[in-house]
């Protein structure tokens, strides 16, 4: 009897979840399915960045610009194949066409530094219209870069990342599509 009616919840816990992270239609991404949204959360400062000119080197990694200082910036919690990968290019040009729908102005929230020197953080595209794409969460439920769980703890948006995935996987979109290489053992094999 407790199976049954955990799992008439169930279905029903889905899509409260779905609401509260204000997942909506959009024609400007390639998956048909959906389209995440996430604000900076209250208890972080994010900081007015630009792209720097020619720098979305693949799906989760770009420098920013501010004047004469310099980011390189790693996504939080997200890993998309790389550019030698299937779907590789695809996800950078992805990443490209996400950022060209604002200004070219990015809001940063600067999580903590990798063992690299890039900066993790989550990324925001101010729209004209007063919306943002969490370009983070917006690359996972396209298909375009997968969950990276184990680098995503300290994420604020990190739940956003994870329903995404949920979005994708059963859309059957991008990296999901096919069984394709995940990206951290195809770096072990190099």
């Amino acid at each position: 009897m407790e199976r049954l009616k955990l799992r008439g919840i169930l279905p029903w816990s889905f899509l409260l979840i779905l609401l509260a992270l204000k997942i909506q239609t959009s024609r400007t991404t390639d998956n048909p399915a959906a389209t995440a949204t996430a604000t900076p959360t209250s208890s972080t400062t994010a900081d007015l960045w630009r792209v720097k000119d020619g720098s979305i080197y693949d799906g989760d990694t770009l420098r920013m610009v501010r004047g004469s200082e310099e980011l390189k910036i790693r996504f939080c919690g997200i890993d998309a194949p790389e550019k030698d990968q299937a779907l590789g290019v695809e996800a950078r040009d992805h990443l490209r066409s996400l950022v060209a729908q604002g200004d070219g102005s990015v809001m940063v929230v600067p999580i903590e530094e990798d063992r690299y020197g890039r900066t993790v953080a989550e990324l925001f595209i101010p729209l004209a219209d007063g919306s943002e794409i969490f370009l983070n969460g917006q690359m996972v439920t396209d298909g375009y870069a997968y969950h990276y769980e184990q680098y995503s703890d300290s994420c604020p948006n990190q739940f956003v990342l994870v329903e995404g995935e949920a979005i994708a996987q059963s859309s059957r979109v991008g990296v999901w599509a096919r069984n394709y290489q995940l990206p951290w053992e195809y770096r072990k094999s190099q």
